[in-house]
């Protein structure tokens, strides 16, 4: 199994299980936990094969991970009701998630030998374009979009990080795997720490 495989399971293991959360939350029944945590871990990869042009999209060539993403929300539905805060194991979960998607959409953007920008986007792309779908559609702020939050950032940041380290150094595992440590590392600082970006307060207009 090549790394990139591996970071596209991870990402959808742990993304499916973030949005069966968000659907314990939600309340939904079975087969809307399955739904949302498919949109969840699928929606960002898909988004990135369609813009690239990569056929099959991934989960379409190996149906594997659909069943992954339908397996984890099976899970979730018996066993969300063990957990004491289901919010705060979402926000930890969500950030390890979006670190190993934006490292698996770097590592497919190389691999298919596009531009540093190209590649850029991509990782922003696969980490954050899943989650977005899953909180939009049961009707909550999106983690992306919440006021000052290190997200976007986090996965820019990261994904620049990838493409930086493998521009010196030519390994392409050293630099995913930096660029997941970086995206990881802004995230959870901005979670534990309260990291943020400046926010935009408007002024009353001078008479």
């Amino acid at each position: 199994m090549s790394l990139i495989t591996l970071l596209e399971y991870a990402s959808v293991l742990v993304f499916a299980i973030t949005g069966a959360l968000v659907a314990s939350r939600a309340q939904l029944d079975l087969v809307g936990f399955a739904f949302i945590a498919c949109l969840t871990a699928l929606g960002g990869g898909t988004l990135r094969d369609l813009l690239l042009d990569r056929n099959p999209i991934f989960w379409i060539a190996n149906p594997t991970h659909l069943a992954v993403g339908v397996t984890a929300a099976m899970v979730v539905f018996f066993t969300a009701h063990l957990l004491e805060s289901r919010y705060r194991a979402l926000l930890w979960l969500d950030s390890v998630a979006l670190a190993v998607a934006v490292a698996a959409g770097t590592g497919v953007a190389i691999s298919l030998d596009q531009s540093a920008v190209v590649v850029v986007l991509m990782g922003m792309i696969t980490g954050c374009m899943g989650g977005l779908m899953r909180d939009v559609v049961v009707g909550e702020v999106p983690l992306v979009l919440q006021q000052g939050e290190l997200y976007v950032t986090a996965a820019f940041a990261g994904a620049a990080t990838a493409v930086i380290i493998r521009s010196i150094l030519g390994d392409d595992a050293l630099a995913l795997f930096a660029g997941a440590c970086m995206t990881w590392i802004l995230r959870a600082g901005s979670l534990y720490f309260g990291w943020h970006l400046p926010v935009y307060k408007s002024r009353p207009p001078r008479v």
